[in-house]
């Protein structure tokens, strides 16, 4: 899981601290503070981080400078403007150092890529970030990434953000299996194809179907067959009016989607990623109207009627051409409605 630290400006008004402090107990990590505002914290969930040997995690600023072993729940803070500041940080690293705090004011992905590379696996590395398009940056770089971020929050609603975006990186999804009932075939229909930034595995697409509460879990184009070469960027997804699941969980129209949007890859254990899309393809194909029920319910979505689109199951895939009924798939059940995508857990919608 990776970690969300803050740190509390010890300038702003005491008011505005406990503030912050109580909006980051049971979202953050740590909170890292002066000695003189340790005692704000007190009564709360959150570990502190401060200069003070008496707070949960002793804090080395910048200008430490040592050479041997470092205090047990260190974290030092160290600014990276050029090599000889990555080599000190490495340096920190095999002297015991629990965290380093990364500070990167000019160069913000190599020297990360440097770090992430070489650092021991005992230490975690906590990029200091000003909003989440730095973090996506930084939790994202070497694949790997950091293994958190640390924020300077302004407002409570900064780290309800940040903690909303963290989750949504990390939740996994629950998955059900529904039995399919009936596949029919359909005549022709704008079809979109999904082209993505990122190379998928076996088990891994995306979520789509015809209701938002019901959605089907369809596999990249990774197989190969003796007609076309596997496409491991692309999703078959369905047809323009079908739901796409897409990070922090919110549902958008495959229509929608274009070049630059976020997608949410998932697997068939859950598990889900950020990915992008590189290319949306729009165009007349067959279709087949597939249907399936999970927990007494209906479900049902609309996919090309093609051999490379398969649904996935708990322990493999099946193509569209050969499903039928009685055959296992996966599909993630949800109650409530959607408003403009976001979800709605108390509204009744009723779905066809």
């Amino acid at each position: 899981m990776k970690e969300l630290w803050i740190r509390v400006d010890h300038t702003i008004p005491s008011t505005l601290k406990t503030e912050l402090l109580t909006h980051a107990d049971g979202r953050c990590n740590v909170a890292i503070l002066s000695n003189n505002d340790l005692k704000l914290a007190s009564g709360l969930k959150i570990k502190t981080a401060s200069t003070d040997p008496h707070s949960d995690i002793r804090l080395l600023t910048s200008d430490y400078r040592s050479d041997g072993r470092l205090p047990a729940h260190s974290a030092v803070e160290v600014i990276v403007k050029e090599s000889s500041d990555e080599a000190r940080a490495l340096q920190l690293a095999e002297n015991g150092a629990t965290y380093l705090i990364i500070q990167c004011p000019n160069w913000k992905i190599i020297p990360l890529e440097n770090l992430i590379a070489k650092a021991k696996k005992e230490t975690t590395l906590l990029a200091e970030v000003s909003n989440i398009s730095d973090a996506k940056i930084a939790l994202q770089t070497l694949e790997l990434g950091v293994g958190g971020v640390v924020i300077n929050p302004k407002s409570p609603d900064e780290i309800l953000e940040m903690d909303h975006f963290l989750k949504g990186l990390q939740e996994n999804l629950s998955l059900v299996k529904a039995k399919i009932i009936s596949v029919k075939p359909l005549s022709s229909g704008a079809r979109v194809c999904v082209d993505t930034t990122e190379l998928m595995k076996p088990g891994e697409g995306m979520l789509v179907g015809s209701q938002s509460s019901g959605m089907f879990l369809v596999e990249a184009e990774v197989h190969r067959n003796p007609h076309v070469e596997p496409r491991p960027f692309r999703v078959n997804a369905g047809p323009v009016s079908s739901y796409v699941l897409t990070p922090n969980f919110r549902t958008r129209y495959l229509s929608e989607l274009k070049t630059g949007d976020e997608i949410l890859i998932v697997d068939r254990s859950g598990k889900a990623r950020t990915g992008h899309v590189g290319r949306v393809k729009i165009e007349l194909r067959p279709m087949m109207l597939v249907e399936a029920t999970a927990d007494g319910h209906h479900y049902a979505t609309i996919l090309q009627n093609a051999e490379t689109v398969r649904l996935i199951s708990e322990n493999s895939s099946k193509s569209i051409s050969e499903i039928k009924s009685g055959d296992e798939v996966l599909v993630r059940i949800e109650e409530g409605g959607r408003h403009f995508g976001t979800l709605v857990a108390d509204e009744t919608v009723i779905e066809r």
